[in-house]
Formats: C-alpha cells, structure tokens, sequence
C-alpha cells in the first residue's frame, strides 16, 4: 500500500480543487484507496438543473468503474466546503446516494472500507458498513 490516511485526505484535498460548483460554491473532493496502492479521485460537477449534479464520490467511482478497477477499496477520503475554506466546519460525509455506490465498489471486492470525513477540528473515521448498514448489493440480485 503507498498512501496513507494522511496523503488520501491531501488527495481528497487536491481533488476539491477541480470542483464545478458555480451554484453552491461548496466544493467536495474524495479518494479513494485500493489494495494495490493505486487512488482515484473525484470532485463534484454540479449541473443547473440540480438533480443532475454528481457528487465527488460519485465521479470517483464512475472514473474507476469505466477504468476496468474492480474491488479491494480499503479506504475513502472525503473533504468539502467553500473554496478557499476546505476542511472547516463539522466532518463531511458521504451523501446517501454515494454510501450506496462506495458500498457496490467494496462489496465488488468484500471489504469494508475506513471512511475518513474531514472536519475543522477532527477527522471522523467509521467504516462504510456503519454508514450503511445491511447494504443493498449485487448479492441481492443472484
């Protein structure tokens, strides 16, 4: 493994940085870690009709998804606030929507990646199945 919880949230950090935000001007970035050592990471685009938006996990997974990278996630990254103002505030979380696509990517694999929600004055770090417990999942489905 070559990141850290510390250069995943950095990544998390840089990835916040390309958000298209021009409506909330609320920038989220996330990474996500895998087993080989390899990050991926997202920023939010939103989109004038709002429910088209996509949040950061969201764009994560989709990058690595259409990459051909399946299971081993073992940790996910996730900052957000204005810009300029990243990290400030009480820890950012994964939306419902994105607790669903990160659970799809670990269950791909069978693990039960660490999420690190970046705050102000702390880092919350719970696991993805505390955050969405008894998930839906391609198990469902056979």
């Amino acid at each position: 493994m070559s990141w850290t919880k510390d250069s995943l949230i950095q990544a998390a950090r840089e990835a916040a940085a390309g958000a298209y935000a021009p409506y909330s001007q609320y920038h989220v970035g996330a990474a996500l870690g895998f087993a080989d050592g390899s990050v991926v990471t997202g920023a939010n685009v939103e989109n004038a009709s709002y429910g088209l938006t996509l949040c950061a996990e969201t764009v994560a997974v989709g990058k690595l998804l259409s990459d051909g990278l399946r299971g081993q996630l073992e940790a996910v990254a996730v900052i957000g606030g204005k810009a300029g103002q990243l990290g400030s505030g009480a820890p950012v979380s994964p939306c419902g929507r994105c607790r669903q696509m990160l659970s799809e990517v670990a269950q791909l694999g069978g693990t039960d990646p660490t999420v690190w929600c970046v705050g102000e004055v702390e880092v919350l770090e719970i696991l993805l199945s505390a955050l969405l417990p008894h998930a839906f999942g391609p198990a469902n489905l056979a």
